[in-house]
């Protein structure tokens, strides 16, 4: 924990300390311009805020609740609260801020949708936006990711969009993502590419936090309601590029009596070459429009990330994660595939919840981390297990 408090939010330039900014080829210069113009002023406007708020409670069924594990608070001796973000329509947290960004492209003026997916929940969120609003929905997958998430390729298929499968590199997150941004370049006049999480060149990360900080606002009057204040102990998230974690986050990064951990995949191991711990891993670099923390050959050759989870295989961290990691603000643990599916099928057995194994990454720290009995302990539940349940059968040969 450093002593100093920085500004762990978004400058006017774009970084979040060292990190950030856009790094973009002059081709989409207009776009990410016309972005960062507006989406400020267009997220503060009065309209917006009531249209935002009146899907996230009647569309999303938001507040999600905050639920008080007794069983799981009792094994770990220790007070354990699951922000229930599996609950919200489409089972994950990405709907908050595709919700946010549909309105935003509507009030710029754009009719074709574009987006990327690992895990398929992202794809399913703009999907789903996309037949609210009556938009064309084009949504880039890695091949291979499409194998293991196939319920979710058919809800996106039966949403309307159009699934485009990526046949390059290791055919997962990072070549869906540059196929979008391909696309994006290619029609950059009336497409918005809606980001699933918070990377990418200035204002992506900045916006998308902003959509899923009501994660965090909520969290504050829900503990208030159950211990009588705002500031839990700790906040705990499992990472990708690291949405749900930056929502999970966002209001109590200067709150200096909240613990910050974030949760990595270590997939086999950090040492084994088939990990995706950035954290560990990684060093300063490029990715996708923005500089953060990236795993990478020392000639600066971007390197294949592992993880059992779909959500979680992506070779960097967002910038705001990168410069929270940098400073120490949050502590940084990595979990690997065989902790993660056990405490998944922990969660199962002690409290009736079946989590996606990027949440169970989250949940697994409590085999590893000792907190005190009245430590309160707040872990964002980031989706439901639904989409996973091929690879729990498998994996646990159920």
């Amino acid at each position: 924990m450093t002593k100093n408090m920085e500004n762990y939010n978004v400058n006017e330039k774009g970084y979040y300390g060292e990190f950030g900014g856009a790094y973009i080829p002059e081709m989409l210069y207009p776009n990410v311009e016309e972005l960062r113009q507006n989406y400020l002023k267009v997220m503060a406007e009065p309209e917006f805020q009531k249209e935002f708020n009146q899907l996230l409670k009647d569309y999303v069924g938001r507040p999600s609740p905050l639920y008080f594990a007794k069983r799981l608070s009792e094994k770990y001796n220790t007070k354990v609260y699951l922000k229930r973000e599996d609950l919200n329509h489409t089972g994950a947290h990405k709907i908050n801020n595709t919700i946010g960004q549909i309105l935003m492209a509507k009030r710029l003026g754009k009719r074709r949708i574009i987006a990327e997916t690992g895990a398929g929940q992202h794809g399913v969120a703009t999907a789903t936006v996309c037949a609210l609003m009556g938009l064309e929905c084009i949504v880039y997958m890695g091949e291979i990711d499409i194998a293991r998430q196939a319920p979710n390729v058919a809800r996106m298929k039966m949403l309307g969009a159009t699934v485009i499968p990526a046949l390059s590199g290791s055919r997962t997150l990072k070549d869906a993502t540059n196929e979008a941004i391909r696309d994006w370049i290619n029609n950059p006049v009336n497409t918005h590419y809606i980001i699933g999480s918070a990377i990418g060149p200035h204002p992506y990360p900045d916006m998308v936090t902003k959509f899923q900080s009501v994660i965090s606002e909520e969290i504050k009057w829900q503990l208030k309601e159950h211990e009588g204040r705002e500031n839990p102990d700790y906040v705990v998230a499992c990472i990708g590029g690291g949405s749900n974690a930056a929502g999970t986050y966002y209001h109590f990064l200067h709150e200096k009596d909240v613990n910050i951990i974030a949760v990595e995949a270590a997939g086999l191991g950090v040492d084994s070459g088939e990990s995706a711990a950035t954290s560990v891993l990684g060093k300063e670099g490029i990715i996708h429009g923005c500089k953060t923390l990236l795993m990478q050959t020392s000639d600066g050759q971007i390197t294949e990330p592992y993880s059992i989870s779909a959500g979680l295989d992506y070779p960097g961290v967002g910038p705001m994660h990168a410069h929270l990691c940098k400073t120490e603000r949050a502590e940084f643990m990595a979990i690997t595939d065989d902790d993660a599916m056990k405490a998944g099928l922990k969660l199962c057995e002690l409290e009736g919840i079946i989590p996606a194994i990027e949440s169970s990454h989250a949940l697994a720290i409590f085999e590893q981390k000792t907190f005190k009995p009245d430590d309160v302990v707040v872990v964002s539940l980031s989706g439901r297990g639904d989409k996973d349940l091929e690879n729990y059968i498998e994996y646990f040969k159920i």
